[in-house]
């Protein structure tokens, strides 16, 4: 391994790019692949398809990327920890926290709201409509509130919570970091290959782009994760809470 230096993140190792690739898509495909075995299963016992891929959030998706870096940190540091593994932990003062969290939740908000849900559409019905259903996450109201409510809530912990800190520690905190000697194309191509790495909904993919790509070039300029963990959390609890809600007033 190339050792690459940097004045915040010293003497950081650096990964080949092909390696860094494969890290960074593993877990994605992982979970897919679970998530296209168990989604037909659970759909059969009456659970909808965005249930199935939570517990395989939370089953597959979040014990790979913790247990990778856990074992990296055993191997470096001799113990169950993180130091040294999981890097871009530099302060910033609480006005830029907040400056940057809201400018870049509006623009993902923005993007996920207005511009990408026709284009989504489009892709949809040009390229992925060989499809099965349960493939794209649904929580239709053929399923009873219990079980709708249920999922809502396990939505709200795994996807608002555990999987978007999971993530971050793992693709800006890990991987990110050990591509720097690339410069601005790091965040690049970490935005990139983090999008992709959904590969439960490709029709997202270029959308996720868009979203994803300020945030990641916030992170390795301020050399900041709990930035990225700040702005993901919140857009996916706010999420979480609208479907949530959305539930809740059902009769």
């Amino acid at each position: 391994m190339v050792r690459h230096s940097s004045t915040s993140c010293p003497d950081v190792p650096q990964q080949p790019i092909l390696r860094s690739i494969a890290l960074h898509l593993l877990p994605g495909a992982l979970a897919t692949i679970v998530y296209i075995i168990a989604a037909p299963f659970l759909n059969s016992l009456g659970y909808p398809s965005y249930f199935a891929f939570l517990l395989v959030g939370l089953l597959v998706l979040v014990p790979f990327e913790l247990g990778f870096l856990f074992y990296q940190g055993k191997k470096r540091n001799g113990t169950l920890s993180l130091n040294g593994i999981v890097l871009y932990r530099e302060p910033m003062p609480v006005k830029q926290y907040v400056l940057f969290a809201a400018t870049l939740l509006l623009y993902a908000i923005f993007i996920l709201v207005v511009v990408y849900p026709p284009i989504a559409q489009v892709l949809i019905k040009a390229l992925f409509f060989w499809l099965p259903d349960w493939f794209f996450l649904s929580l239709s109201l053929e399923y009873s509130k219990s079980v709708l409510l249920m999922t809502a809530l396990l939505g709200l912990v795994v996807n608002g919570f555990v999987a978007p800190i999971t993530e971050e520690l793992y693709l800006r905190g890990y991987l990110l970091p050990r591509i720097s000697r690339l410069k601005a194309w790091a965040p690049f191509i970490n935005a990139v290959l983090h999008s992709v790495y959904h590969f439960w909904m490709p029709w997202q993919v270029p959308g996720l782009i868009l979203m994803g790509l300020p945030a990641a070039f916030a992170v390795w300029w301020k050399r900041n994760i709990y930035l990225g963990m700040i702005i993901h959390v919140v857009g996916n609890v706010l999420g979480s809470m609208v479907t949530l809600a959305s539930i809740l007033s059902l009769p």
